[in-house]
């Protein structure tokens, strides 16, 4: 792969109090929702989480599911589950089949925070849920999901900002309507192009037409080269060659690569080029 042809710069302003903030709210709750992109089951985690939760028990969600193949899926939820040590469940935001596995899930991990404030003499209480992840992983489609069936709201805690609102799934859970954002730099170039295919990095952060030709690259070089090459209909996956196979051509006949481009990633992003997984499993784990 090329990987000299784009260089993202990208990094959240305020990046130490974007992670105090995160922390702040982390406090306040007995479990953590931990969304990723089935896309980069990898690339979309963040590295230092262990050390950002602490013990705090946590749920692995492989969101996006639907744009996954489903051999692939079923792999990385055996891989996470036993190198992650933590409950992974893939979802898809537009079914609700998983719905009832993932509150029973939720409830069963926060029942030993629940039974040891009754220790101490405290009643009974629903417990607290946050959902934290990259940006567009999925994080606020998963939070609709979750309380689509009750939008009743339970006001701000105490100590609490009051944008911050709990919402009730049920009797047990409540959960914060308001996603964390975990910010990162972008110190591994590789990590931030997959996470910029998949949109989880702001367009302004990058041109669209390298990022695309390191797509394309990343596919060419994969397993996945046939399949990219019958979608576009073309022999060498560049954007000159799509370009001309979809007759976008400017004045003067020249390949349109900047359209182009916007519309591999729009391909991509959307599934219709294919069901991919651009992270690998590690050999040896």
């Amino acid at each position: 792969m090329k990987r000299n042809k784009v260089h993202i710069h990208w990094y959240p302003g305020h990046i130490a109090k974007a992670e105090r903030q995160l922390k702040e709210k982390l406090s306040l709750v007995d479990v953590v929702i931990e969304v990723r992109d089935a896309r980069i089951p990898l690339s979309s985690g963040y590295a230092d989480i262990k050390k950002l939760l602490g013990d705090k028990p946590k749920l692995l969600l492989l969101n996006k599911s639907d744009l996954v193949d489903k051999k692939e899926l079923s792999q990385w939820v055996e891989f996470l589950t036993k190198t992650v040590n933590c409950h992974v469940v893939a979802t898809d935001v537009k079914t609700a089949k998983d719905l009832s596995s993932v509150i029973k899930t939720l409830t069963d991990l926060a029942e030993p925070r629940i039974q040891a404030l009754m220790a101490k003499g405290l009643l009974r209480r629903p417990a607290r849920i946050m959902v934290v992840g990259m940006p567009n992983v999925g994080k606020s489609s998963v939070i609709n999901k979750l309380t689509k069936s009750s939008k009743t709201k339970t006001g701000a805690k105490a100590g609490v900002t009051r944008q911050q609102q709990w919402v009730r799934i049920n009797p047990n859970l409540e959960l914060l309507d308001t996603p964390g954002i975990i910010p990162t730099r972008q110190d591994d170039q590789i990590q931030a192009l997959k996470l910029a295919f998949v949109n989880s990095i702001s367009e302004n952060a990058y041109s669209p037409e390298p990022v695309a030709e390191t797509l394309l690259d990343m596919l060419n070089e994969g397993k996945y080269r046939d399949m990219v090459s019958v979608y576009y209909k073309v022999e060498n996956l560049t954007l000159h060659d799509i370009a001309i196979s979809r007759n976008w051509i400017l004045k003067g006949e020249t390949p349109d690569t900047e359209r182009t481009a916007k519309y591999i990633l729009k391909d991509f992003r959307e599934g219709k080029i294919g069901k991919f997984v651009l992270d690998e499993i590690p050999e040896k784990y």
